[in-house]
């Protein structure tokens, strides 16, 4: 399966950047070959530029790989709903609220990145059990309707979205 598949009935228009920048590998290659690509661009950045801020209240690129984990955290938690049909509609989460209670500048970089890297091997995990079935079904969060299958390539193209900010604004 591929992001190219899947009609845009399956998530709400805000996402439908993050389906594009899932590029043209499967779901499990995405995620797998994301994981990879991820690991090294973060290990890569100096030291001392994993707390700078490009403005004030941006955040520093260590809590943009905790917003990475965070949401991925929401977003696998969703899919597994979805996938064993739970029809119960799921609130939004606020992005900034947890960037702030997160204190992710505390925290190293290797403890960022096991992190990270823990949940990413666990999520390959939970979709690589999901049947066709399953990355079809829909449920509803934030007020929106959004597929199994769709909530893996907005991870994808998410981690992608934040990799261009940094590397754009912040190296």
């Amino acid at each position: 399966m591929f992001s190219n598949q899947i009609p845009d009935t399956e998530y709400a228009d805000f996402y439908a950047n993050y389906i594009k920048k899932s590029g043209s590998l499967s779901l499990l290659s995405g995620l797998g070959q994301g994981m990879q690509q991820t690991e090294a661009f973060f290990n890569s950045i100096p030291e001392n530029r994993l707390e700078y801020r490009y403005s004030d209240g941006k955040w520093t690129i260590k809590e943009i790989l905790q917003h990475l984990i965070d949401t991925e955290h929401v977003f696998v938690y969703r899919a597994l709903r979805f996938a064993r049909q739970d029809r119960t509609p799921l609130p939004g989460f606020e992005q900034d609220d947890y960037v702030l209670a997160s204190v992710a500048n505390r925290r190293t970089r290797e403890q960022l990145i096991n992190d990270y890297l823990d949940l990413r091997e666990s999520t390959i995990s939970l979709f690589s059990s999901f049947s066709k079935k399953m990355l079809e079904q829909i449920g509803n969060a934030s007020e929106a309707d959004m597929s199994v299958r769709a909530i893996g390539f907005i991870l994808i193209g998410h981690e992608k979205h934040h990799i261009d900010i940094i590397k754009e604004r912040y190296l």
